[in-house]
């Protein structure tokens, strides 16, 4: 009985003996002239790039770039990064259900990071006894084309700034009176273009919005303060926050900074107003990513009780 009990010992003792492993061919070097392969993508954990939060439409998202990142990718677009890493990304209000974040880093590697996008509902509206309107004419296209013109020059100067860094705030308290990302439906069903960015009024009631002031939500350059009130935008600052992230400031009644000026969080510039197409006094606050519109209440969180 003792030799019996033996056995299945000796077995299990055997199993922990590695067996020798015959070697296999020897790794040669490619020929002259041939270019070494790097090795193949490989999928990383998302702590790797450290967002701050999940991707969703309408988001910035913050992040860092892995270690030794020569070059930054989304959907094959490339993301300026910082010194230290840090770098920006956005999804607009239609964005698709899946990314693709790349890394490439110096050594020929390249890590992935698929993204899953979280759809969100939009406050669509349906008019359906209500026209959208006639089309515009000669006249008012050739105006809207002189005004788009500056407005893209101004999303092209790239500023230097880090308010991009920061925390961003409320550039004025009051009644959320149209969010972002809502749409009419009109007769037809002819659909008019989502509101791409905040409307800020006054609960009803309550003080007068028309005169207050709008402030910079962060540190940034001034690059478009419009010297006449804009068709559509009204009386407009645009104040870039670095990295591709700009702030729009719109209908305000007087403008009390110049292009070039660098402004501080919370620093005021300009008189709230109802200039341009706007029905009454408000602020719609616009902010965009590169060509991509977000969403600002993500950025800063509930509006502040007063």
């Amino acid at each position: 009985m003792r030799f019996a009990a033996a056995v299945p010992v000796l077995f299990l003792l055997s199993a922990c003996i590695p067996r020798a492993i015959a070697p296999g061919p020897a790794t040669m070097p490619p020929p002259i002239g041939q270019p070494v392969m790097p090795p193949p993508p490989r999928i990383v954990d998302a702590r790797i790039f450290a967002l701050n939060a999940p991707p969703q439409q309408g988001v910035l998202l913050n992040g860092v770039a892995p270690a030794g990142t020569a070059l930054l990718l989304l959907d094959g677009k490339p993301v300026r990064f910082a010194a230290d890493g840090r770098f920006i990304i956005g999804f607009g209000r239609d964005a698709g259900p899946s990314s693709l974040l790349e890394a490439r880093l110096q050594d020929g590697r390249l890590l992935r990071l698929p993204l899953a996008v979280a759809p969100r509902r939009w406050d669509v509206s349906s008019l359906p006894t209500l026209y959208q309107g006639t089309s515009p004419s000669e006249a008012y296209q050739k105006i809207r084309a002189a005004e788009f013109a500056q407005i893209e020059a101004a999303r092209a100067v790239n500023a230097d700034s880090d308010g991009w860094r920061q925390a961003f705030r409320w550039p004025a308290t009051g009644r959320i009176s149209t969010m972002f990302g809502s749409q009419r439906i009109y007769a037809h069903g002819v659909a008019g273009a989502p509101h791409g960015g905040l409307d800020i009024a006054r609960a009803v009631g309550g003080p007068v919005l028309e005169g207050s002031a709008a402030h910079s939500p962060a540190d940034g350059v001034v690059v478009l303060a419009t010297d006449h009130p804009f068709s559509l935008e009204g009386n407009l600052v645009m104040i870039d926050h670095g990295f591709g992230l700009i702030s729009a400031l719109m209908h305000l009644q007087r403008i009390d900074v110049k292009v070039g000026d660098r402004v501080a969080r919370g620093q005021a510039i300009g008189l709230i107003g109802r200039t341009g197409r706007a029905t009454g006094p408000h602020l719609h606050w616009g902010m965009t990513w590169n060509d991509v519109r977000i969403d600002p209440i993500l950025l800063v969180g509930p509006m502040p009780q007063p």
